[in-house]
């Protein structure tokens, strides 16, 4: 969406797995924006960004932004058991280390992480995209469902541009990747519901509250998020579920994907955030 061709850069590895690069083209006082999700392999994303970010800020650019569609490690953000990493601000540490003067992302798992930063960071959500596919479908009587209590702020958002009830499923974690649900606290029955989320990584939350919310009576199921991780057989989960579609946004390249699994870009939305940092033009109408 910004008209430009991608700058040369030659990423490589050694014999024994590690990363090099060379920049193949002068950036001294350019304005620099290395795009890069931190997504899997996430720890090869993270490091081939640090070397990135570190062979830039030796190459004398004006200012150095790193675009991280995906943020990774963000579910680490908090400690909330004894002796764990607080990750997402490792990472942010990182980042700032290697050279970043600003950073530009999407939907976070939790917003809290732009406190993490010493430096600016625009935070942009995949809203517009995802309602105005939702909108431009016409459902006759939509409900927004929140998969999780961590959800309802989103979902709420997402409810008032639709002008649609909100749901919230009550649901219990067993351990780190294996959920079980409970009920559902509000009105599904007769409805089409929208089951909103930031994040799939093993589609197990996803799927669960799909098949708890059909059990409440709703007519048909969809499903969204921004960042579709598809970890550990998310992909056969959700194919074998009980969801009429599922919308995705492309803040992480895929393979191959289900029929049922559509992908939205967010391509233009992240072009108009660069070219408006570029510019010193305002951000904040795109935060919505």
């Amino acid at each position: 969406s910004l008209k430009k061709k991608l700058g040369r850069l030659n990423l490589y590895r050694y014999s024994d797995g590690e990363i090099g690069v060379q920049i193949e083209e002068n950036v001294r006082g350019k304005d620099v924006f290395v795009i890069q999700p931190t997504c899997p392999p996430v720890n090869d994303s993270l490091m081939e960004l640090l070397i990135m970010l570190d062979a830039f800020r030796r190459a004398s650019p004006c200012r150095l932004t790193a675009v991280l569609p995906y943020y990774g490690y963000a579910r680490q953000d908090r400690k909330d058991k004894p002796r764990v990493p607080v990750t997402a601000k490792l990472v942010a540490n990182l980042l700032v280390s290697a050279g970043a003067n600003r950073v530009l992302t999407m939907d976070l798992h939790a917003p809290q992480i732009q406190g993490f930063f010493d430096i600016p960071v625009d935070h942009l959500f995949a809203a517009p995209v995802i309602t105005r596919y939702f909108l431009d479908k016409g459902l006759r009587n939509p409900v927004v469902v929140a998969p999780d209590v961590g959800s309802v702020k989103m979902a709420r958002s997402f409810a008032k541009i639709f002008s649609a009830s909100l749901a919230i499923v009550d649901k219990r974690r067993d351990s780190p990747d294996k959920v079980e649900m409970m009920h559902v606290i509000g009105e599904v029955e007769g409805c089409e519901a929208i089951i909103m989320d930031d994040l799939i990584s093993t589609g197990g939350t996803m799927v669960e509250a799909a098949e708890v919310i059909l059990k409440h009576g709703a007519r048909e199921v969809y499903g969204s998020c921004t960042h579709a991780v598809f970890s550990g057989g998310a992909l056969q989960k959700i194919q074998a579920s009980s969801l009429k579609e599922l919308i995705i946004t492309d803040t992480i390249p895929q393979p191959e994907l289900p029929a049922r699994v559509r992908v939205l870009s967010v391509a233009e939305l992240l072009g108009e955030a660069i070219q408006r940092i570029h510019l010193e033009t305002s951000v904040s109408s795109l935060f919505i």
